[in-house]
């Protein structure tokens, strides 16, 4: 494997963009009736596909590569690279009808540089259309945002993670043991390039044929023995357990906000299992044979892990990343949820 995966896998025309057709319809439409906008805006998570659909779409629009120029906000944010690219903007494309300027991570432009670009953005000459992409829109200027086309892009589902890692490992070749594709895509968390970038860290250090074992040495995840001690001992009600499993899972210099995030999958299943008993077979199907024996169990019994649970540890993924010591809000989750109440 030469070549990034995910480089290897972008998508390359409208029709292979994965789970955003709310975009793709909309650009596709415009495109057919070459009703072009001046200037678009494409903001969502990191690695849904920004700047893959602003490629396509300047392909489509007949904008060879010679003139489609790219700029990354992240390193060229100051008033003097806007205004090269506003000085830029008045020359004629070389050999297309219009010429497409990528802005990616938008965002990152410093407040004199987007005064500049917004004059920009105002009246562009006719052959010039531009393509911001930002993976956070609440900072862009309101006066930016309104001189834009603009769409929102959804992070792709765990299920459609899943299914591009096992195609992909099939394309490459590999073979993956149930419960590796799924592994994959929680750790990509809602990311296509994070999924695929995970993937080949596998894929060349598990060889051919990847099991779940490999995987989470791999990845550094928390192998599932830790996390269904944990929620056993939630159920059970037993706090020097569930705390235990929390050191035992730092011990092992396992990330806690993706530990937290194994457990929230599982009890999240839990929960599933037992008011939707339809989603026996999707459950099945995710997980091993062990796990899914696991949280079925729990989803049986009415009283083992309950709403109150997840919304604790809801919250306490959302503070892990502000706390200075990351074990301590799933610790005082616990706490909260067991110790108190003892």
């Amino acid at each position: 494997m030469s070549e990034v995966l995910y480089r290897k896998y972008r998508p390359k025309n409208f029709k292979e963009v994965i789970e955003q057709d709310h975009v793709v319809t909309v650009l596709k439409e415009a495109v057919a009736g070459e009703n072009i906008a001046h200037a678009y805006l494409f903001s969502g998570s990191r690695g849904t596909g920004k700047t893959s659909i602003a490629r396509i779409l300047a392909k489509e629009i007949g904008t060879s590569n010679n003139d489609v120029y790219e700029i990354d906000a992240a390193s060229s944010r100051g008033i003097d690279d806007i205004r090269a690219l506003r000085d830029g903007v008045n020359t004629l494309p070389f050999e297309s009808k219009y010429k497409v300027y990528i802005i990616d991570e938008v965002h990152m432009l410093t407040k004199e540089a987007f005064n500049a670009l917004l004059k920009t953005l105002e009246e562009p000459p006719a052959h010039v259309v531009f393509m911001l992409a930002t993976t956070e829109v609440d900072k862009l200027p309101d006066t930016v945002v309104s001189r834009c086309q603009t769409h929102t892009l959804k992070k792709p589902s765990r299920d459609t993670l899943q299914d591009v890692v096992s195609k992909t490992a099939k394309k490459e070749g590999a073979t993956l043991e149930k419960g590796v594709a799924e592994l994959i895509a929680t750790l990509g968390d809602g990311s296509f390039r994070d999924t695929l970038g995970t993937l080949q860290k596998v894929l060349t250090h598990g060889g051919s044929n990847v099991t779940l074992e490999e995987t989470e040495k791999i990845t550094g995840a928390p192998k599932h023995e830790r996390v269904n001690s944990l929620i056993s001992a939630l159920a059970e009600r037993d706090t020097a357990k569930a705390l235990e499993a929390i050191v035992n899972a730092r011990d092992d210099n396992v990330d806690m906000r993706v530990f937290t995030k194994f457990i929230l999958d599982d009890v999240r299943a839990i929960i599933l299992l037992r008011y939707a008993a339809d989603l026996q077979k999707q459950f099945k199907d995710e997980y091993t044979a062990e796990n899914y024996e696991f949280v079925d169990r729990l989803a049986r019994d009415g009283k083992a892990i309950s709403s109150q649970t997840v919304l604790e540890l809801l919250n306490a993924a959302d503070q892990i990343g502000r706390s200075e010591i990351p074990s301590l809000p799933l610790e005082l989750a616990v706490i909260k949820l067991i110790g108190e109440t003892e």
